[in-house]
């Protein structure tokens, strides 16, 4: 007996109308011109503020994700050019002309960016890139564009309802893992907001942010605002509590956590969760009818892209759990994970190397190849020590000289004792990166 087919994805009454009503396209137009003009202020003010300069153009080499060493700055100033282009297109992306054209180049280039280098590495970089690729499957151009304007045959007030839930999926992700990576002790003691607040307040508010039930209320009020905000947002009764509290959650991270442009594209998200209705009285001035009929538009995008890609999501930030060790201390599984503002790590380190053919011993002096914020940033993140030892041992090998590298490396977990990160006794001339488990030369917190 063959099975009914309605037993199938997309096939049932309910699935067809949760993917294929007919929605307003309105929270997605808008959300469209939120997000260029957010990329444009960020690829600007990143020139502007010297921010290109420090990261990009100064360092004699960028630490690129491991198996990308190829991806490197243009020379010269080509970055001012590379970023000058992505502000561009974001503009481009804003005013809805050429869209399609203009996101693809944008989220390449994005792309580029984000893999060339660690050294500064934010959560909501690895986020844009994720939304270009998103926004690029969604057809936020057919209205309040240029190109709807430019080809009217495109121009629609409706989409299925699918290219909205599917943001709604993606920030309920990014959101839930963030509340999930809270539940460790340096959180829930308030140690890591303490530390926070340390670094980030003006001195008139010092001695208010040094109280402890301060740092006690903010720790679970943000487990909590990670952990609820998008089931909130979604219930009618309480989106608009949830709203003013986003507003005021992420204004604080704005003002004390230095995150760019990160809280104001969170709250972008926002227009999602209104009824489209108040969208467009707001923002569009006009009225549409109601639409009944269902629009089987992007199945086979659905189908081919979007349940793999929400799987990959889905198993990312929960593979440092088939990792040995505790990802806080090693780092393993860190990555790409949603693993937000978290914890405090220092350190310090020495590359210490061995002239194969005399055995001297001396300590390398790292300025020869980084940047002090590259140091800084290096020498308590395994992986970005592992590529330095690698570095070193190319300079080494273009003079024809044979190395050992061994490294004396102890780091503090949110200002706790510091212990050895990495074993001294391994030649990191020879070791190698596993992409897929436990590096043994990391040591393990007892």
């Amino acid at each position: 007996m063959m099975p009914n087919k309605k037993f199938f994805i997309f096939e049932s009454d309910a699935c067809k109308r949760f993917l294929f009503s007919p929605v307003d396209i309105a929270p997605l137009a808008l959300f469209r011109i939120f997000f260029g003009i957010l990329l444009a202020w960020h690829c600007f003010e990143a020139i502007f503020s010297g921010w290109v300069l420090i990261n990009l153009i100064k360092p004699k080499f960028t630490f690129s994700h491991i198996g990308m060493d190829w991806l490197q700055p243009l020379p010269g100033n080509g970055m001012y050019y590379y970023f000058g282009i992505m502000g561009i297109t974001a503009i481009f992306v804003a005013i809805g002309l050429f869209y399609r054209w203009s996101l693809a180049l944008f989220t390449i280039l994005w792309a580029g960016f984000y893999f060339m280098q660690k050294t500064m590495y934010n959560n909501h970089y690895y986020l844009l890139m994720l939304i270009g690729i998103i926004m690029f499957l969604l057809p936020a151009n057919r209205n309040y564009s240029l190109d709807a304007k430019i080809f009217p045959k495109i121009k629609t007030n409706y989409i299925p309802a699918w290219c909205i839930n599917v943001m709604i999926f993606q920030i309920g992700i990014v959101y839930f893992f963030a509340a999930m990576a809270k539940l460790y002790p340096g959180w829930l003691d308030g140690s890591y907001i303490q530390i926070m607040l340390h670094k980030q307040t003006l001195p008139f508010w010092k001695g208010f942010y040094q109280q402890r039930w301060l740092h006690y209320l903010l720790a679970y009020s943000g487990f909590l605002f990670d952990l609820l905000i998008v089931p909130l947002l979604l219930w009618n009764r309480t989106r608009m509590y949830a709203f003013v509290a986003a507003i005021l959650f992420h204004t604080f991270n704005s003002i004390h956590l230095n995150i760019g442009i990160f809280p104001f594209f969170a709250l972008s998200f926002s227009v999602f969760f209104f009824p489209a209705s108040t969208i467009r009285k707001i923002f569009f001035r006009n009225v549409i009818p109601q639409k009944e009929e269902l629009i089987v538009y992007g199945k086979n995008t659905l189908k081919w892209f979007f349940i793999p890609y929400f799987i990959l999501q889905l198993a990312l930030p929960v593979r440092h759990f088939f990792i040995k060790g505790d990802v806080l201390w090693s780092e393993e599984g860190h990555r790409l994970s949603w693993r937000m503002m978290l914890r405090s790590r220092t350190g310090y380190i020495k590359f210490i190397i061995r002239d194969n053919e005399t055995g001297k011993r001396k300590v390398y002096k790292l300025s020869k190849i980084l940047t002090k914020r590259q140091i800084k940033s290096m020498k308590s993140r395994p992986d970005m020590i592992w590529q330095t030892a690698q570095k070193i041992n190319e300079k080494y090998a273009q003079k024809g000289k044979k190395i050992s590298i061994f490294i004396d490396c102890k780091v503090s977990l949110n200002h706790q004792p510091k212990k050895v990160l990495i074993n001294p006794n391994v030649d990191f001339a020879k070791a190698e990166w596993n992409y897929f488990s436990h590096n043994d030369w990391i040591l393990l917190r007892d």
